[in-house]
């Protein structure tokens, strides 16, 4: 497949470069960056054949294929909505866009346009969360009873930017994390929540969006899940842990970009180290997307899944604002 990238973003520097060309065949053709300069040294560094401004005369290459999409959040819906309109596969950054409306309608133009569309949300691809599902489906911890999910880190300045001072553009901790947060749950239960309540703090890092949200969340099946992210903590650990009738299942450092963690099961017979793949997370990605372009299976993350997660977000963010329980709305999904 040949692809393009919409935004010259570090993200796709640091991962997604590397893992489309990872699957033999692949080629990055062209880069989009709102500044030409910019674009040009970016397809000189990643040996990219070129860039352009120009976002019409990219997706007019009959040779164009499929596009990575990973600019700031409010550019993600117009931007997937040309493409689908152009008969190019989507594999968009999280969050889909900045409202499930917004994301629903790409959902729908893709389905209609009988293109992919589908969400990178990178952590149901590691190794270690495939292997907590299995846990978790084998009923190794039995009837899953609580799940409580520690994602505060320490946001680098290089990311910082628009993610600590621009909710126009999509920033704030909830629409960057919360969302990873929603999905990987969401993944691992087969199930989202029904409705959840908030509390946010900012000042140590955001300005004018929110660095820092607590939140519990009620499943459909009773289930209470309870969730920390941050930006502002330098020495925290990552990591999630699910509580069964039977045992527990302690995961930690496993929400990351990185094959790396450590996962616990711990059940009357004692701790057992669980052992799990090291596998590239956005190879994996790109796979099963271009798995799901030639008809064979779905993404990773679907353009639904990215629906669902947002809605999460969106209702997070609510609870946070108003100070109220909030119901989820999924927008009929």
């Amino acid at each position: 497949m040949n692809w393009g990238l919409i935004g010259a973003s570090t993200i796709a520097a640091g991962h997604m470069i590397s893992a489309i060309r990872s699957c033999a065949g692949n080629q990055i053709i062209s880069v989009l960056s709102a500044n030409a300069e910019r674009g040009a040294e970016y397809a000189k560094t990643h040996d990219i054949r070129s860039s352009t401004t120009d976002l019409e005369a990219m997706l007019a290459d009959p040779n164009l294929d499929a596009v990575y999409i990973s600019t700031t959040n409010e550019k993600h819906k117009f931007q997937a909505l040309a493409a689908i309109a152009a008969g190019k596969h989507v594999l968009c950054e999280k969050p889909l866009a900045m409202s499930c409306a917004d994301a629903l309608e790409m959902v729908n133009a893709a389905e209609e346009a009988g293109v992919v569309l589908a969400t990178n949300h990178h952590l149901r691809n590691a190794g270690s969360h495939l292997k907590i599902k299995e846990l978790i489906d084998a009923g190794r911890i039995g009837n899953v009873q609580a799940v409580r999910v520690f994602h505060a880190v320490y946001l680098p300045e290089s990311l910082q930017g628009w993610r600590i001072n621009s909710a126009a553009a999509g920033g704030g901790v909830i629409p960057d994390i919360v969302v990873h947060d929603a999905d990987t749950v969401g993944f691992h239960l087969g199930e989202y929540p029904l409705e959840v309540t908030a509390i946010e703090a900012s000042g140590s890092l955001g300005q004018g969006v929110e660095d820092s949200v607590m939140s519990v969340w009620k499943m459909p099946s009773g289930i209470l899940v309870q969730t920390h992210e941050g930006f502002t903590l330098r020495h925290a650990e990552t990591g999630l842990e699910f509580h069964g009738t039977k045992g527990s299942i302690i995961a930690k450092n496993v929400m990351t970009q990185q094959p790396i963690g450590q996962v616990e099961l711990r059940t009357a017979d004692g701790v057992e180290e669980i052992k799990f793949s090291d596998h590239n997370l956005y190879a994996r990605s790109i796979d099963h997307f271009m798995g799901a372009v030639a008809g064979q299976g779905q993404p990773a993350a679907t353009g639904r899944d990215g629906v669902r997660s947002l809605a999460v977000a969106a209702a997070v963010k609510q609870a946070a604002t108003t100070g109220t329980r909030v119901a989820v709305n999924y927008g009929g999904l």
